[in-house]
């Protein structure tokens, strides 16, 4: 996914998050919630996987810093199921493509281990 993409989803599951849980008004983030997008906008921007880089739940690095990774965590766990209810489009084309990669490293792994033997 494009890094914008990703950036904005990201910030509007953030958001989200923030209006129902902090009461922050609509467009606004709390300190910590801007933090937090802060944070997940540059470790995105420097990301070596650029443009090819599988969600962070697929991904074999873990680059956020376990306190920020639980925090993104609450966030998507809260946001996630709300955001079919908020942006359906958004929501569905991120489940398909996570299916979609989930079934890629699948069949690569399938792939490496016929090779192995």
């Amino acid at each position: 996914m494009e890094k914008e993409k990703e950036v904005e989803v990201v910030g509007l599951m953030i958001s989200l998050y923030c209006r129902k849980k902090h009461g922050s008004k609509k467009g606004t983030l709390c300190p910590d919630c801007q933090a937090l997008l802060d944070y997940a906008a540059f470790r995105r921007s420097v990301c070596p996987h650029g443009d090819k880089k599988p969600f962070c739940s697929n991904c074999p690095i873990h680059c956020y810093k376990p306190d920020m990774k639980e925090k993104i965590r609450a966030v998507m766990r809260f946001s996630g199921p709300r955001m079919l209810l908020h942006h359906p489009i958004i929501a569905c084309s991120h489940l398909i493509e996570t299916k979609r990669e989930k079934r890629k490293l699948k069949n690569k792994a399938k792939k490496e281990a016929s090779n192995v033997r």
